[in-house]
């Protein structure tokens, strides 16, 4: 053999090696990320999720692969998207959004590790052991939102002590509707207050002449907050809300845990579970940062004046 042939076939040897060992680069981790909500109103939770995986070295693309399916309030959409994502074998299964993904995910795998999202109580709901140990395969933080109902109406009394009936709107198609309205109702008759509970319907709540009104936490009135508040400025209706995103969007007040901190934290699981962490030795996270947040616009538009007390005690105030 020539010598200029045998470099001609090293130099195509050397060339080939690349790509051989590309091929046999294992596949990427993929994360199965399933929400009850859109992914047109929780961009920027999508955004904190990716800041906390990329606080343990993973990023979309490079080390890892995210693949989202969207329930856009649609509790019934969920089970056959967890279903689909155990098919595949997806390495986690991040379900967010509240109980309803999370019920799905855990009906759907009992092996692939799951990091869940709710607004209640894990252990009785039957997602977790206990909050320090889990164990089984699910894991997760809970942001109170469910639990938070009497907080917020009694923030809405000290605006308004002088109406007789609050209206309480519901979303009784969300499992966790139930201890909602129990924890409410509790604590309007503590402060005898009389709480009329209403179907998702603004005309009934204007025509009634009831308000203000407290919205309770669902993922349904989260993918339509815009139309809420829309729907409450339209009628004149002082509405309290669980979210910021809420007040930001022109409600009038919101009380309730910081979501964006809450995923960013969700991230930082995803990515220890990706490196091997147990779910059932990762303890159940609780939200501890709360936002207290007014839209003075608002209530300007609403001719209401805004007790010091409340104005003082707001984290943020929305000009």
């Amino acid at each position: 053999m020539k010598r200029r042939e045998v470099m001609t076939l090293l130099g195509g040897a050397a060339a080939a090696w690349p790509l051989a060992a590309r091929a046999q680069q294992p596949p990427l981790p993929v994360i199965g990320f399933l929400s009850t909500r859109s992914p047109d109103d929780t961009k920027y939770l999508a955004a904190a999720f990716h800041k906390g995986l990329a606080e343990t070295g993973f990023v979309e693309g490079r080390n890892v692969g995210i693949e989202s399916s969207w329930g856009f309030g649609q509790y019934d959409r969920l089970p056959a998207m967890a279903a689909e994502f155990a098919r595949r074998q997806v390495a986690l299964i991040v379900a967010t959004g509240g109980e309803p993904a999370a019920f799905a995910a855990k009906a759907a795998t009992s092996t692939i590790p799951i990091v869940f999202v709710i607004g209640g109580d894990p252990v009785r709901q039957g997602l977790a052991a206990s909050l320090s140990r889990p164990g089984g395969n699910m894991t997760g933080i809970t942001l109170l939102t469910n639990q938070l109902e009497p907080k917020r109406l009694g923030l809405l009394r000290q605006w308004f002590p002088q109406a007789p009936i609050f209206g309480f709107l519901v979303d009784p198609s969300f499992p966790p509707s139930e201890g909602q309205l129990k924890d409410a109702q509790a604590a309007a008759r503590a402060i005898d207050l009389q709480l009329r509970v209403l179907p998702a319907a603004f005309e009934t709540i204007a025509r009634e002449g009831i308000a203000p009104i407290l919205v309770a936490a669902s993922p349904f009135f989260d993918t339509r907050r815009i139309k809420l508040v829309e729907l409450a400025a339209l009628h004149r209706v002082p509405a309290m809300y669980h979210f910021r995103e809420f007040a930001e969007a022109g409600g009038l007040v919101s009380y309730g845990i910081d979501p964006a901190d809450a995923l960013r934290q969700v991230g930082v699981y995803a990515g220890r579970v990706l490196k091997g962490a147990k779910p059932a030795e990762l303890p159940v996270m609780q939200a501890s940062k709360f936002e207290f947040v007014m839209n003075m616009k608002t209530a300007r538009a609403l001719a209401l004046d805004v007790p010091l007390g409340l104005s003082a005690a707001a984290d943020e105030v929305i000009e």
